[in-house]
């Protein structure tokens, strides 16, 4: 399902059911030692399909450790996301040297708990939600519009490693095309060098059951000047 919004570049490995009685992967029990079991369990699975998805890269299997702000640190020259819930767990990963950034999301295609939209989305947003929601009531678009922002801020976090709040990426989402952009409203200047982050694009997949969002960045192409 994920690799259907995604280049041709990314790896994604999904699964929609987990293993019964899966150990937690060696070097990476203390991040859930305390957890409940169905947080232990999507935990579990989400970090397989992120062990899959590197091996088909050519990577052995090791733990994927988070950073501080719980971010998965991945191998060296590599970049990837990882996302879970009720019954969906997927990874993806790329080769730096092939894209820039990537960000995915899913969630439950079923609308937001209540007080919660007003947090995430502006009044445009979600007088926009509205509009789209009149249009076609089978899409929670206030869960899409949360999905969306959530792949924008993992896309966007390895890039600037700086926090991007709801309110500093506004959306605008285009049915048509089932494409959506985030216009940022503060500095994005990157540590690797690249050009600042002033919007970011993805696309997004709705399903009975799901909405699934993903972003990517792509490198600034290179102006190659022809010499007299």
């Amino acid at each position: 399902m994920i690799e259907r919004l995604l280049p041709p570049d990314v790896v994604a490995v999904e699964a929609f059911a987990d293993v019964p009685g899966e150990a937690v992967f060696p070097g990476e029990e203390d991040l859930v030692a305390k957890a409940v079991e169905g947080r232990r369990r999507e935990f579990v699975t989400a970090r397989r399909c992120a062990r899959e998805a590197l091996a088909r890269l050519g990577f052995p299997p090791a733990p994927i450790r988070p950073d501080p702000r719980r971010a998965p640190q991945w191998p060296a020259g590599v970049i990837g996301s990882i996302t879970h819930c009720a019954g969906y767990r997927a990874a993806v990963v790329a080769r730096l040297a092939d894209l820039a950034g990537v960000g995915i999301d899913a969630e439950p295609n079923e609308p937001l708990p209540d007080g919660v939209a007003e947090a995430v989305a502006g009044l445009d947003e979600r007088d926009m939600v509205d509009r789209l929601a009149r249009t076609d009531p089978s899409v929670s678009w206030d869960r899409l519009l949360f999905s969306a922002k959530e792949s924008i801020y993992k896309a966007w976090y390895p890039l600037t490693r700086r926090w991007l709040g709801f309110e500093e990426a506004r959306l605008v989402i285009d049915p048509f095309t089932r494409t959506f952009t985030g216009h940022l409203s503060v500095d994005g200047t990157r540590v690797d060098g690249g050009p600042p982050l002033t919007e970011l694009r993805g696309r997004y997949l709705a399903t009975a059951d799901f909405v699934v969002t993903a972003v990517t960045v792509a490198h600034a192409q290179r102006v190659v000047v022809a010499l007299p």
